[in-house]
């Protein structure tokens, strides 16, 4: 089962963010004690420090506007732990419906500090299969014309787009009905031929991850034939909670299939792992989770080219376990993520 993924905010919410990074370039949450479980590091060692992320940080994430309403309400160590998800990079979720505002937002912030811009390309049509975070595009042009506009606002600004979480993996699930196959696969291939026109440029095929599909032969063909050799590679546990140590395993079984491609791994909250003992909803809004490994290309990992928060710590998965609606900021799930987190 999928981790679902943020709704894109609206464009008037776009819009006011793109209004305020202009002026500064030019001028059932679990907000309680401390769990005692605890999360621990890849391979055992202290969690990287931001400094080490060539990654671009948004100064005006969710998390980092609430570090400043809780800095004005007086809540000095709520504000302390927040600044665990407001001082890291985070993958920006453009709008579905013209992507170019929020996309030259986040370009022109990471290229004014010399980063490299984290985006997740999120509307292909008939996505999710109808569920939690249901949409994208009407039609297979109307998919073509995002990516395209998505594509040119890049522009010359280093970037990495991990393209269409859950698409892959649902045509080998079974979820996504046969009749959309050939068009969802030609889609992610041409999207990946357009980004890839991007001088600076890098784009890793979402691929699931090792507690949804079984086998990593069943993802060869599929990740093949929507353009994974082209790409920079595949990403895997983007929005769910596998540890680092299982994923590198699956992913590393995978890329041996695809004649050594690389991969990304989410590690937005997977630092206490799974959790166990509901696996109909384990990935929805789970409680006791705790931030991971912090963003970085220093993995240890010839094959795995970056650990990345690519769901946003703190955005809901969805209506279950008293969650918000797909997307929307949750501070109080926020705050419990970070505080169960090593740092």
């Amino acid at each position: 089962m999928s981790a679902r993924r943020p709704t894109p905010r609206p464009a008037g919410h776009l819009a006011t963010l793109a209004a305020v990074a202009a002026l500064l370039l030019t001028g059932c949450g679990d907000g309680g004690p401390s769990s005692p479980e605890r999360t621990t590091a890849s391979r055992g060692e202290a969690p990287p420090p931001a400094a080490s992320s060539p990654f671009w940080v948004d100064p005006e994430s969710d998390a980092a506007r609430q570090v400043r309403t809780y800095e004005t309400q007086g809540r000095a160590e709520d504000a302390r732990l927040m600044r665990r998800i407001a001082d890291r990079p985070m993958a920006d979720w453009p709008s579905d419906g013209d992507p170019a505002p929020d996309v030259t937002r986040v370009v022109r912030g990471a290229a004014a500090k010399g980063r490299t811009a984290l985006f997740v390309a999120y509307d292909i049509p008939h996505r999710d299969c109808g569920r939690y975070s249901a949409g994208g595009a009407h039609d297979a042009q109307a998919y073509r014309n995002w990516v395209d506009s998505f594509a040119g606002a890049i522009g010359d600004t280093p970037a990495i787009v991990i393209l269409e979480p859950d698409a892959v993996a649902h045509l080998v699930d079974g979820c996504t009905p046969a009749e959309h196959e050939e068009e969802r696969l030609g889609l992610l291939a041409g999207a990946v031929e357009r980004f890839k026109k991007q001088p600076h440029t890098r784009v890793y095929i979402d691929a699931g991850n090792p507690a949804w599909i079984d086998a990593p032969a069943k993802l060869v063909e599929p990740l093949r034939r929507a353009g994974v050799e082209r790409a920079d590679g595949f990403a895997l546990n983007v929005s769910n909670f596998q540890t680092d140590e299982a994923v590198r395993r699956f992913g590393t079984s995978v890329s041996r299939l695809l004649g050594g491609a690389h991969f990304t791994i989410d590690t937005s909250r997977n630092g206490n792992g799974p959790l166990h003992g509901d696996r109909a909803e384990e990935w929805c809004n789970p409680p006791g989770r705790a931030l991971g490994t912090p963003p970085t290309d220093r993995t240890g990992d010839e094959l795995v080219d970056a650990y990345l928060w690519i769901k946003t710590p703190g955005d809901s998965d969805g209506t279950c376990r008293g969650g918000p609606p797909a997307g929307t900021w949750w501070p109080d799930y926020a705050l419990g993520l970070a505080r169960r987190a090593r740092a």
